[in-house]
Parts: C-alpha cells; structure tokens; sequence
C-alpha cells in the first residue's frame, strides 16, 4: 500500500497561525515524495476580521502571487492553489463572492464557530465548561449539513472537528453523521482524511473511522490532508490515513482542477 500522491490542506503565514514560507512547505512535500500538494489557506472571514486566524481581503492578492511564485519555481511538483472557508450561516452571499474572484481549483468548507464560538480555538476552550456537549454535537453536524448543502464548496474539512480538545457527546451520534453523510453524497462534496488530529489533544484522525465507514457506504468520495501550519508536518502519517482510507473501504480519492475532478486516483 502506498501513500497519498496529494496533500490537500495546508496554510501560510498570512493566516496568522502558521509558520515558514510556501517554498518550505514546497520543498518538504518533494522530500517526502508528494506529487501533487494544495494550498489551501484560511480565506478572509466574512462576518469579522481576526488578524490571529485568518487573512484579511486585502491580502488575498499577496497569497495568490505567492502560490503562483511556488508554482513556477518547484515544478514538476504539481500546486494547487485553493481556500479553506468557513461556513458561517447569513454570510453565504460575501463567502460566494469571495470564491468567485479567483480561478480556485477546489475549496474545503469548514465549521469552526458555532454560533459567534470558536469551538476549537484553544483561546475559547474553557467555554466548553459551560456547554452541553450533547447540543454541541448536535449543532455542529447540522452546520456541517447546511455548509455542504450551500454548494459553496468541495471539500468538506475535518468533519468530527468537534472532538479536538478530547470532549466526547454521551448520545450516540451514528444517525447524525448518516444524515451528513447523504447531504454530502447529494451535494456532490469530497470529505477529507485529515491527520491534523493526530497533533491534537484529542489523538486520532479526523474523521474517526466509524464515521468515515458511514461516509464511505454513502458514496461520499475522498480527499487527503495535513492541515500543515508548519513547513515539516507536509504529508505528515500519511501512511496511517491511507491505512485508514483502505480499512473502511475506499478505494480511491479525487485529485482536482478548477473546481472539477481531474482525476481518480486508486488506493
């Protein structure tokens, strides 16, 4: 079995949470054997501006002319160059023209606020104190439904993101994620095996195997991931995600292009 020919999550310093520049991130992926990598860095926030998670507008030139230099400079690694958005409900117009303004070649929708709360921002974590994990839960996979049935995006990121500070709901969540399983196959979106979660406190994968057998029976195909905010974590456990992919069953994963598939690629 071999690993993944393609990291699809990775970030800049323009983020302001991630550290070296695109040609380390570049040079790392040839040295572990990549073929094909994405950029796909956190896209402006259209409901407010936070210098310490995502770019602002006006610096969305600057990122495309840095991946377009890292394009030039590092062939024949093949670069993607794509956004990583997040869902925030109300905001669907702003977040569409923003997409529009740039010719991507795929972009993973993400939920990262639930309700105005950065869930998984460690400078909200006590918040949790207070929340029933239960209706957490809950309201993430519903906004996770509602992100993917917006058709603003292809990919689906880190879809149990929910559990990365370790806090587990006490319900079973196997019909909500069978819910979101269907509105992904019916919205046409990829979810992605992203191995960020292993450098978490939580420890595992996003999505966990349970549910990624579920997304997997349901048709929803399959993208890989770092979620690299560091030059050195570029395909990093690969080999554990491919051994993931083949254990629930997929037998390939999407390679695209211009917001279309390009390609098939088998496991």
């Amino acid at each position: 079995m071999t690993k993944p020919i393609a990291d699809y999550h990775m970030h800049t310093p323009l983020c302001g949470h991630a550290v070296g520049e695109p040609s380390e991130y570049a040079r790392h992926a040839r040295e572990v054997g990549l073929e094909e990598i994405g950029f796909s860095d956190h896209a402006p926030l259209v409901s407010h501006e936070d210098p310490s998670i995502t770019m602002n507008i006006k610096q969305l030139p600057r990122y495309h002319r840095m991946i377009e230099e890292v394009q030039k400079k590092y062939t024949p690694l093949r670069i993607k160059i794509a956004l990583e958005a997040d869902f925030i409900p109300g905001y669907e117009k702003k977040t569409k023209a923003i997409l529009k303004g740039y010719p991507y070649d795929y972009v993973i929708g993400s939920v990262h606020f639930i309700n105005q709360w950065g869930f998984d921002d460690p400078s909200e974590r006590e918040r949790w104190q207070e929340k029933d994990i239960n209706q957490v839960y809950h309201d993430y996979y519903d906004l996770l439904r509602k992100s993917a049935a917006s058709g603003l995006f292809d990919i689906i990121g880190h879809a149990d993101l929910v559990k990365k500070f370790g806090h587990r709901a006490s319900e079973d969540m196997t019909e909500e994620v069978k819910k979101t399983a269907k509105v992904f196959k019916k919205a046409g979106v990829a979810v992605e095996i992203n191995t960020a979660g292993l450098r978490k406190p939580v420890g595992e994968m996003y999505p966990a195997a349970d549910c990624l057998k579920i997304y997997q029976a349901a048709g929803v195909p399959l993208t890989f991931g770092s979620d690299a905010h560091d030059p050195k974590d570029v395909g990093k456990d690969f080999d554990q995600a491919m051994t993931l992919a083949s254990a629930v069953g997929y037998k390939e994963y999407l390679i695209f292009k211009q917001r279309k598939v390009e390609r098939k690629v088998k496991i």
